[in-house]
């Protein structure tokens, strides 16, 4: 894509700016009386250009603040990038400049050139044909009352287009493509429409990719996701005819390149401050959940502070009911005008809050994306996405909730991150919930950096499960000699005896499949399957599995997460292994025991040896559960309750 360079001169200040539609400036500046001045260089030539381009007092007038009646000449169009970078070199040079309009228009000549040296662009000529409605416009002080209603009726309605268009990209962040695709039919000039809002303030574009500030033109940025030259890739571009920098971190939601123009929305206004009449016991919280919710509701409902402090971590135990916790906030958010985003890192996930949420919100409107979803371009109160999805919105939400932080890919990825960051509206808060929070997080909650608040307790307030250790040989060597260990298989029928579904976790996905075979032939047990990331029936699998249609089910981390079923035991193979942490084991262990009819199911790591990862994620569970303690918040159990299941926990 190509774009225009121009200075306009405002109460007395010259300005560069860019345009992607040059008859909509025109009109807007000079027809419409808002400039004192404005020029349009002519880039071949390094002079201003106008219909008497080479008569100088032409030229005199226009800098003196004469406005030409001939209307302006657009020369040849800068690739986006390069107009991008002109005037973001003329913001930097324009506070050294002299008053006078020759000064500037010098500098943005420099700038022009500058940027072309830079990118190795070669020239061209070209032109710009004007628009039709405003070739009407143009013609209003012509030659018939009818141009002049034609004239008006063409601006008025490019004025209603800029409107709609404007309302339509609130809080977006959009590839020119995504843009017209969200618009639709509604502007029959986009471009124009675009452009115009612009102008009158309502929304802002820029190159999807651009020289960071005050840095080499070959270090570009990606401002759609943050990433850097590290993440940048140059080919050459049908598009801008020459050597492109496109990102590569962000290729799977379209390509981002530097001739592709990036629009970003206004912000969402600011909510006000101050309580709501957001009704904990309706939502039927127990008191561990109550307390919890109760110090995030006073938070996001708090006066507003600096963005950087706007963040609170809900730290709550796996099964303890996060997702009914959040009700209240988004319910605070709602009640104020404002729109809340609910975002986690996996599509799994989202699919499964999208009727719960729905079910606790029945009159507002929810939109739900993912990767595929049919409800790409809608605008709801409510708002469920994966974080990908979370780069398409730019200062959109006045609640941004981060569920499940520590998962993959949020986890570890800057580009989400900034995502997430750059979703939320200006003094928006952050509330990032997470049953096993990055150390970085637990440090500076521990410290009272981060204001937090922590649910050490299921709903049914029963303690969690204990891991017992399973001493056995490694997964593969099981596969080869085609048997288990005794104790590994009578607890396997203990667990099938007392009518449980069992989660069987391996390492290697290459294990699924051979690991489902063997367990069905020694248990003889039919109802046995094997699901991972790569099979293509795994949502059909799990589907059967939440319906009791297979009782056994071998997997890899990838349903850590997000997956309850209400009687089951959890078999960790390989506990031992590298690529099980503190926070995997944590989360494995955590799919035993959520429900209220079966709180104490079993959990063993199962490997050769006690490792600092299986040590710490039991000393996290017996913590989680000597605080539920301390503050009151387990059901009492008899002694002879608490022996039984100590005695069979050291099996």
């Amino acid at each position: 894509m190509k774009a225009y360079v121009y200075l306009v001169c405002v109460g007395g200040t010259w300005s560069a700016q860019m345009t992607i539609a040059p008859e909509v400036d025109r009109l807007f500046w000079m027809e419409e009386g808002l400039a004192e001045a404005a020029v349009v260089l002519d880039v071949r030539l390094g002079r201003i250009g106008n219909k008497e381009r080479g008569q100088r007092d032409a030229v005199e007038k226009r800098l003196n603040g004469e406005r030409a009646e001939e209307g302006w000449i657009w020369d040849e169009p800068l690739p986006l990038g390069d107009a991008v970078r002109c005037v973001e070199l003329w913001d930097l040079a324009a506070g050294s400049v002299a008053g006078s309009a020759v000064g500037p228009l010098a500098s943005l000549a420099a700038c022009v050139e500058q940027a072309r040296r830079e990118a190795g662009a070669p020239r061209g000529p070209g032109k710009q044909s004007a628009r039709p409605w405003a070739r009407a416009a143009a013609d209003a002080g012509g030659s018939s009352p009818g141009a002049a209603r034609a004239a008006t009726r063409a601006r008025e309605a490019m004025a209603a287009a800029a409107l709609r268009a404007a309302a339509a990209l609130q809080g977006r962040a959009l590839l020119r493509s995504e843009a017209h695709a969200l618009l639709g039919s509604a502007a029959a000039d986009t471009g124009g429409a675009l452009q115009l809002a612009q102008l009158l303030g309502w929304l802002r574009l820029a190159g999807a990719v651009a020289a960071e500030h005050g840095r080499r033109r070959r270090e570009c940025r990606c401002r759609r996701c943050g990433s850097g030259e590290a993440r940048m890739h140059r080919t050459a571009c049908a598009a801008c005819g020459r050597m492109c920098a496109y990102c590569s971190a962000c290729l799977a939601m379209g390509r981002s390149r530097e001739c592709e123009l990036l629009v970003l929305g206004m912000p969402a206004p600011s909510l006000p401050a101050g309580s709501t009449s957001a009704d904990l016991h309706k939502w039927q919280l127990s008191p561990a959940q109550a307390a919890a919710t109760e110090s995030a509701l006073r938070f996001i409902e708090a006066p507003y502070q600096p963005q950087s402090q706007r963040e609170f971590l809900l730290w709550a135990v796996t099964g303890a009911g996060k997702t009914e916790m959040i009700f209240p906030l988004v319910e605070s958010v709602l009640l104020r005008g404002g729109r809340a985003l609910i975002a986690t890192p996996r599509r799994d996930v989202v699919i499964e809050l999208d009727p719960r949420i729905r079910r606790a919100f029945p009159k507002a409107r929810v939109v739900t994306l993912y990767g595929g979803s049919e409800q790409r371009w809608e605008e709801g109160e409510i708002t469920l996405a994966t974080t990908h999805q979370l780069m398409r919105f730019h200062q959109a939400f006045d609640l941004v909730i981060i569920d499940e932080l520590d998962a993959f890919p949020y986890h570890g990825d800057p580009m989400l991150h900034y995502a997430a960051e750059k979703s939320r509206a200006p003094h928006a808060p952050k509330l990032l919930l997470s049953a096993t929070p990055p150390a970085e997080l637990q440090r500076r909650a521990r410290s009272g950096q981060l204001p937090h608040a922590r649910v050490p307790v299921r709903y049914h307030r029963h303690p969690l499960p204990v891991p017992a250790l399973l001493r056995t040989p490694s997964a593969a060597k099981l596969l080869q000699a085609g048997k288990l260990p005794r104790a590994l298989l009578a607890a396997l029928n203990r667990s099938l005896t007392r009518g449980a579904q069992l989660f069987v976790f391996v390492q290697r996905i290459s294990q699924v499949e051979p690991m489902a075979k063997l367990l069905s032939l020694l248990l003889k047990q039919p109802a046995v399957e094997g699901t991972s990331s790569q099979d293509p029936l795994r949502a059909d699998k799990v589907s059967r599995f939440r319906k009791s249609e297979i009782r056994v089910l071998v997997t890899t981390t990838i349903l850590e997460r997000g997956v309850t079923i209400p009687r089951s035991d959890v078999y960790i193979l390989d506990a031992d292994g590298r690529l099980f942490d503190e926070a995997s084991l944590v989360q494995m262990a955590g799919r035993a025991g959520r429900s209220g009819d079966d709180p104490n199911g079993f959990v063993y790591f199962c490997g050769r040896e006690r490792t600092r990862s299986q040590l710490s994620a039991v000393s996290q569970i017996r913590g989680m559960n000597r605080i539920a303690g301390k503050q009151g918040y387990l059901l009492q159990e008899g002694p002879n309750v608490r022996s039984f299941w100590r005695r069979w926990l050291n099996r």
